[in-house]
């Protein structure tokens, strides 16, 4: 699941990355609303997580801002705001759901799966993913091929999600780095390859039916592509 978190407050959002990333999920961060639009605009995330008090633009001018331009992308409001006329006036405006400050992590957690299942006006966020026999559970956090179990790590996870969202391109390992491991630079290790590696063992030899064919493929000199 990807996120997008606009959030002016370092503690605030250093808590919730901590917990996202150790629930494997991948998180991008706008400290203020300017640059928070800027990402829910032009990137694609599962569920969007706004501050309503937020420098350069409001909490409440960027979600009314996305639901003007037709982003029907769930959005919890986070606040330390908690009377009923604001939270009235953030679900009116386009919110999901409104969580009021401090929280648990857990509530907030909950509150994701939540927005996930019902989905925006009939518009419901894909909360599996599937390339031939291979299907991916973003809630349960569970894979299966053929209707069997596959036993992930949480990298693993990531990694297949990534992949599996991509399906039939060719991904590059700079998007890797970058979308799995949150990576802007080479760390000039090979990181990728021991994953891709113990990914494809999990999904084509252990994980698959006798005769079936190979999903993860490797694209010489250009990076891997997850495709029937």
């Amino acid at each position: 699941m990807r996120v997008l978190l606009i959030e002016d407050d370092d503690h605030t959002a250093a808590f919730i990355g901590k917990a996202m990333k150790e629930d494997g999920h991948a998180l991008d961060r706008a400290d203020n609303g300017r640059d928070g639009l800027f990402l829910a605009s032009t990137g694609t995330y599962d569920v969007l997580i706004i501050d309503r008090m937020l420098p350069g633009l409001d909490g409440m001018t960027v979600l009314r801002t996305l639901r003007g331009a037709g982003n029907t992308t769930p959005v919890i409001l986070l606040t330390a705001l908690a009377d009923v006329e604001h939270r009235v006036e953030g679900l009116r405006a386009g919110a999901d759901d409104y969580l009021p400050k401090p929280f648990a992590y857990a509530e907030l957690s909950a509150r994701v799966e939540s927005v996930l299942r019902r989905g925006v006006a009939g518009d419901a966020p894909a909360t599996t993913l599937k390339v031939a026999d291979l299907e991916l559970d973003l809630l349960g956090r569970a894979a299966t091929r053929g209707g069997r179990r596959i036993e992930l790590q949480p990298r693993e996870f990531r990694l297949l999600e990534y992949l599996m969202r991509q399906a039939g391109k060719v991904v590059t390992r700079t998007m890797l780095l970058e979308a799995v491991w949150d990576y802007h630079f080479d760390p000039q290790t090979n990181v990728i390859d021991v994953h891709i590696s113990r990914l494809r063992q999990k999904i084509d030899r252990e994980g698959a039916r006798e005769g079936a064919p190979p999903l993860l493929h490797t694209v010489r000199g250009a990076g891997y592509r997850l495709s029937a």
